[in-house]
């Protein structure tokens, strides 16, 4: 449990799958990259390294279930037939003031609202043939998968006053634009 005098944020960047939440994470790293006060961990995944996407650690489903049961996860969730771990190092980030964004399932949105008391999310949305088209592009999913994958995606959103929605249905460069002015507004309200 992370300190109720927390000085950094942690922003949860959700979405439906294909909404570009790792294209913009991407883009956000290369353009904060030179700047300490941000962090992105690399989430634990039971996937193999090679399997496409985003870079993460790949750990096997009973190393998953180990380190989740040790307690070596700030957040864990399971999703499309994986685990998904954020490690639990990013409390020593919050704690040193630092701005900490993590691609997270919505699933744990409640949960982290609970533990963390300087938290955001970052919502990234698509019309549903743009997250079609990206899912399908990925080369991942079998149609049935990809059916699967969309229709969760009419899923609520989250609803709050820490939530801000971020459009990814034009270019990337306007997508990363409005991102990076979205978490520079959150990390100018975490304490340095």
């Amino acid at each position: 449990m992370v300190d109720q005098t927390q000085a950094g944020t942690l922003v949860l960047v959700v979405g439906p799958s294909g909404a570009g939440k790792d294209s913009l994470l991407a883009a956000a790293r290369e353009a904060l990259a030179s700047d300490p006060h941000y962090l992105f961990p690399s989430r634990d995944i039971t996937r193999p390294a090679d399997a496409g996407g985003e870079d993460h650690n790949a750990v096997t489903k009973a190393e998953f279930s180990l380190r989740r049961d040790a307690g070596d996860y700030a957040l864990s969730w399971e999703a499309n037939g994986h685990g998904y771990g954020i490690p639990i190092s990013i409390h020593a980030a919050l704690d040193a003031g630092q701005c900490v964004l993590c691609n997270v399932s919505r699933a744990v949105i409640d949960a982290a609202r609970g533990r963390y008391p300087r938290m955001r999310v970052l919502w990234v949305t698509a019309p549903l043939m743009v997250l079609a088209e990206r899912i399908a592009g990925r080369g991942r999913e079998t149609p049935d998968e990809v059916a699967a994958r969309l229709s969760r995606a009419s899923y609520a959103q989250p609803q709050g006053a820490d939530v801000t929605i971020i459009d990814n249905s034009g270019s990337l460069d306007d997508s990363t634009a409005q991102f990076l002015d979205a978490i520079r507004a959150v990390a100018a309200q975490t304490v340095r």
